[in-house]
Parts: C-alpha cells; structure tokens; sequence
C-alpha cells in the first residue's frame, strides 16, 4: 500500500511541469496577450528542477523556449521587448533548474552510498541466529524504519555458551552510523563474555564496562539479557528494556517485570545499583519474544499502540519463522506500512530436543 502510494505520488510530480505548461498556454490562448500569462511558461523548467534530474530539466526547459517563442508569435510580442523577456526568463530559470537538479542529484548520490555503507555494516553486524540452541528454536525479524530507511541501533543475539544459552536483545538511542558502531561494541562484547562468564550478572557488568568506556555524555543502550538451561527456566537480567513476552502452552501471555528497574548500559556511571536477576518458568512448549519498543510503541492512524498481547495467537503456527513472519505482517498492517522506529524480534520456542546439550552457533 505504501508502496503504490509513492509510486503515484512520483507520477504526479513527474507530470507537473507538462501540467503547468499546458495550463499555462492554455489561459494564454484564451486571454490573449494583454494579460500576460507568457512570462509563467517558466513554471514548466522550474518544477522539473525540483523533481527530475538535470537532463529533464534541460529537455523540459527546451520545450518550455519553444512554447514560449510559439506563443510569443501567436500574441505578437516579439513586436516589442516582452516577447524576449518571457524567452530570458525562461532560459533563466531552465538553467537555474539544471544546477539545482545537478546539486540535489549529487546529495541524493552521497547519502545513498552512506545509507548503503551503514546497511551493509548493520547485516554484518546482525548476523543470522542460529536456528537451533541447545533445547531451544530462535527466529528473528527487524524492520526499518520508514524515513529513507534509516538505519538504527537495534540489536540481538544468541550464543550456546558452556552455562546454557545465553541471549540479548537490545536498542541503543539514536540512529546512523554511530548507533551502528555503539550495536558493534555491544555485540562484540556479549558475544565474547557469554562464553566467558559463570552468571549473568557478571555478564552484565561486563556489558556495562565495555559500553561505558565507547559512549559518552548521556547516551546508553537499553538492553534484555537472557540464560536458559536445562531446568525449564529462564534468568532474565533487565537494562531498562521493555520485558519480554511469554506465551505458555495454553496460550496465557505474560510479561514477567524484574523486581526492580535499572538504569539502561552506559548509565551504570551514575552510581545506581544494576539490575538483578530474576527467574521466569519456561518449560517445553512454551515461547519467549524479546522485542524492541519499536513494537510495542507502534501507532495505528488513531495513534493507538500495537496491542501485542492481544496478538500472542498469530504464535500458534507450527513453524516458528512462519509464525513470526505473521506477527510482523500484522504490526505492518497495524501501522500501515513500515513502523516510525526500528522493530527487532527474537522468538525462542523451547522444543525440549537436545537438553543440556550446547549446540555451537553457525
């Protein structure tokens, strides 16, 4: 829907400067030449400017010239110096057009290959997870952002470590390239302290060190931390990020809160004390999604919220990619088209085969 949107929206500014000739010339035939409607044939050149590139441009200004000498002739203008007038000002601003189409082209060149630098870097950085853990299945999905198809901080992974697997889902505040570079150091760090750490709070901390030492001033990473062994629980560490959702056998939803909220990595400087641990069941059968808020803070036209909890069915199809795909297709359809923020999920269904045992990720 989106899509077809832009794509009128396109043919329509692409159409303007014929639509402005022609009424243009139009009005000119009727009143005559005592009006003085020749003059606005330039609106023809100056609306390709602004929408196509500088060859159009030149094309559309040379038909706007001949126009104007045609007309020019049909009023007899050229009799006296308001025929040449109207030519001067439209080769004026044809020609204002061209450079201005030329610099916007050359803009919309460099920002297109740092968008593709940065995408580039975030699939690097975001590598596939592996399909299966220890006794658990992990799929994941993340949107962009609509605007230009920003490029953001969310971030996620998951690693069969020797003390069960361990995973986390994160959001680093802001956009661009710096967000990326902040997600890297993140990564790099979970991925080589989840093998080395005995317990998750020493995971953490670990986290908060490394993020602490790359950012600076205000900025921070909210984050989710997860272990999941072999006694059918999950021990979750909460860095001021939105709690994940469990979905039971019998299809009850619940977002289990940690006991107390903690300020989000990067923040740990001020003093606070870190989060604590806290246990959830999850047994066989059951699901856990962690998110980003750029699910649950998705609007709809009324500007309501994605109701996540109310959408915990879409879940039930035996295939976790398929059942995950619906669920994003249904935040699509919720927002109409992509989310405002960047929209990370990671579903882990404990399929209860391989207990104990650490599969290595691929």
């Amino acid at each position: 829907m989106t899509v077809k949107r832009a794509t009128s929206s396109s043919a329509v500014l692409s159409w303007m400067p014929v639509a402005a000739m022609t009424v243009v010339a139009a009005a000119d035939i009727v009143a005559g030449p005592g009006v003085g409607f020749l003059p606005l044939v330039s609106l023809g050149p100056a609306f390709a400017g602004l929408v196509g590139g500088w060859r159009r441009t030149a094309l559309v200004g040379l038909v706007a010239l001949v126009l104007c000498v045609g007309l020019g002739l049909y009023d007899g203008l050229f009799e006296e110096r308001r025929g040449f007038t109207a030519m001067a000002s439209v080769a004026g601003v044809t020609g204002a057009g061209i450079a201005a189409a030329v610099m916007r082209g050359r803009r919309e060149a460099e920002l297109a290959s740092v968008r593709s630098i940065a995408e580039v870097a975030q699939r690097v950085l975001l590598r596939p997870v592996p399909r299966t853990a220890g006794p658990l299945q992990a799929v994941v999905s993340y949107t962009s952002a609509e605007a230009e198809a920003r490029i953001g901080g969310d971030l996620y992974e998951v690693v069969a470590s020797p003390y069960g697997v361990r995973v986390i889902v994160g959001d680093v505040q802001g956009k661009g390239l710096a967000a990326v570079e902040t997600a890297a150091v993140v990564l790099g760090a979970f991925r080589e302290a989840a093998h080395d750490e005995i317990d998750l709070v020493g995971l953490g901390e670990r986290l908060e060190r490394s993020v602490a030492r790359e950012l600076e001033g205000e900025k921070f990473v909210t984050a989710v931390l997860a272990e999941i062994g072999p006694d059918h629980e999950a021990v979750l560490l909460n860095y001021g990020h939105p709690a994940p959702m469990v979905v039971r056998g019998d299809g009850a939803v619940d977002f289990p809160q940690p006991s107390s909220y903690a300020l989000p990595l990067g923040l740990g400087a001020h003093g606070l004390e870190g989060p604590r641990p806290y246990r959830v069941a999850f047994a066989p059968g059951e699901q856990l999604l962690l998110f980003t808020d750029g699910v649950t803070e998705a609007r709809d036209s009324r500007n309501s919220f994605y109701p996540l909890s109310e959408r915990a069915h879409l879940l039930v199809n035996p295939d976790a990619r398929s059942a995950l795909d619906a669920l994003r297709e249904d935040l699509m359809r919720h927002t109409a088209g992509p989310t405002h923020d960047d929209a990370a999920m990671l579903l882990l269904r404990y399929h209860g085969h391989g207990k104990g045992k650490s599969v290595p990720v691929g």
